[in-house]
């Protein structure tokens, strides 16, 4: 999916993109959910009094009931009431892309991926957009309808100018939704790890989360094309440098340095981290990174067992 294609044709873009996840993607989550009703799989919700009659004895909590005299029994949360909550940075820094795509698009493609798969389970999906210095919240709705809903805003909006500081952004998220579920922040990750690392830590401790980071390949690595004119998309200033061997060897390291910075953040905060770049196929990238989670989670499994 390109941002041309996007832009020229947005709804059609969308279904085919659709078309896309569901096809390749399809199956690699099943089994994520122990079941759309409640049941022995079923995670524990809150406790409350026993009602003879109605409430099966099978869900005692003795441990509650020993401690009160009452008899309580645990309540079960069904998975269809799941909620998976996305932090999309539709930043400025976003609207930059030199290869297939654009991070923008990207972003879009990576919460959709995630918003369908979701919904094929029954999950509701809901977003937080930072766009430019303003955060958007998009309510969590179930089902093909509300998700499309989020996608066109998201293609429809226009560039962003500033930025919302990532680190209050995933506060603000984690604070106002405590409820079991997926959490999912895609970002280039360009902030100081030190801002938004303790947030991500915190937001770990109570969901899953997955990191997703947007990556352009000449935010690696810059070309040998003499001078050049940079601009910050962010805050407009502007700088003429030659780029000459040292100066893009320096670059080389310092952006290795940051996405080094950014993995050992992220590993120490517990959540799950995924690269997206924008020269790669992201749909295999994910097939690749659902595969290998199933694979750690097994072998951590039978390790387990032993």
């Amino acid at each position: 999916m390109s941002s041309p294609e996007l832009r020229r044709a947005p709804h059609a873009a969308l279904r085919r993109l659709e078309l896309t996840v569901v096809r390749r993607l399809d199956g690699l989550l099943q089994g994520g959910h122990q079941g759309l009703l409640p049941g022995p799989g079923s995670e524990l919700g809150d406790t409350r009094v026993y009602v003879p009659g109605e409430d099966d004895v099978r869900r005692m909590d003795w441990a509650v009931t020993a401690r009160t005299t009452i008899p309580h029994v645990r309540d079960l949360i069904a998975d269809r009431e799941l909620e998976t909550w996305a932090l999309a940075d539709m930043s400025a820094s976003m609207d930059f892309g030199t290869a297939d795509t654009d991070k923008r698009s990207l972003v879009i493609a990576a919460l959709s991926a995630i918003g369908f798969l979701a919904s094929r389970v029954g999950d509701r999906f809901g977003a937080y957009v930072m766009h430019g210095e303003e955060l958007h919240r998009y309510p969590a709705r179930p089902g093909r309808p509300a998700l499309f809903g989020l996608l066109a805003s998201l293609t429809d909006a226009p560039r962003a100018t500033g930025s919302t500081e990532l680190g209050g952004a995933i506060e603000l998220m984690a604070a106002a939704h405590r409820r079991r579920g997926m959490r999912v922040v895609v970002s280039d990750f360009l902030d100081d790890p030190a801002t938004w690392e303790r947030p991500m830590r915190r937001l770990s401790a109570r969901q899953q989360v997955l990191a997703v980071e947007v990556i352009d390949p000449r935010e690696l690595e810059l070309p040998d094309v003499g001078s050049v004119t940079l601009l910050d998309p962010e805050t407009g200033h502007s700088r003429d440098i030659h780029l000459s061997r040292r100066l893009r060897e320096r670059y080389a390291e310092a952006a290795a340095a940051q996405r080094e910075a950014n993995r050992v953040a992220l590993r120490r905060s517990g959540a799950a981290h995924l690269v997206l770049r924008t020269d790669r196929d992201w749909v295999f990238d994910i097939a690749q990174f659902v595969l290998q989670q199933r694979r750690t989670a097994h072998l951590l499994a039978r390790r387990a067992r032993a």
